[in-house]
């Protein structure tokens, strides 16, 4: 971890072997777009083979095992994500402000989005309230809208309406 350079925030300081496959993950997110799924997994897991650490292709397996609706395999490449990042945060004793708006910040979060909304769809609402606690205590703006996404999964997307302003109070 390192200090932004305005010295407001703090940054992840990815592994070398995550940065150097930067370019690759580019490569990879084509894929996905021409809809060449199956060669972008094993072109993800090839990467995560010589990278363990790689928090950003955790995120991309797990968009895919979400749009193939294996919410198990999500869960765990979600999860991975955000174990990885979270543990590097507290072994720095979890420095604040550590926000999503800063690029090297940002597939850490997206992991914790993910596994919030893995979750919150297997039943596990605590823990989903658990990580999305955590998410809003590092960047309080809440960026990824996590108390909006569980709002929508647990109302199953109806809006929610205030009915006091119809009764007039008794």
């Amino acid at each position: 971890m390192r200090r932004s350079t305005d010295g407001r925030s703090w940054i992840f300081v990815h592994p070398r072997c995550a940065r150097e496959r930067a370019e690759d993950l580019e490569e990879v997110q084509m894929m996905i777009e021409a809809g060449e799924a199956d060669v972008a997994l094993d072109e993800l897991r090839w990467l995560l083979s010589g990278c363990a650490d790689f928090i950003a292709a955790h995120v991309l397996l797990g968009n895919l095992a979400r749009d193939a609706n294996d919410i198990p395999l999500a869960r765990g490449h979600y999860g991975a994500g955000y174990q990885l990042g979270l543990q590097t945060l507290r072994r720095a004793k979890m420095p604040k402000p550590f926000l999503y708006s800063q690029l090297a910040n940002q597939s850490f979060f997206e992991a914790g989005r993910g596994l919030v909304w893995a979750l919150e769809k297997m039943g596990k609402p605590q823990m989903a309230e658990e990580v999305m606690s955590t998410l809003i205590e590092l960047d309080p703006a809440d960026p990824l809208q996590l108390r909006t996404l569980l709002d929508e999964l647990r109302s199953g997307g109806a809006p929610i309406v205030d009915l006091m302003p119809k009764f007039p109070p008794q």
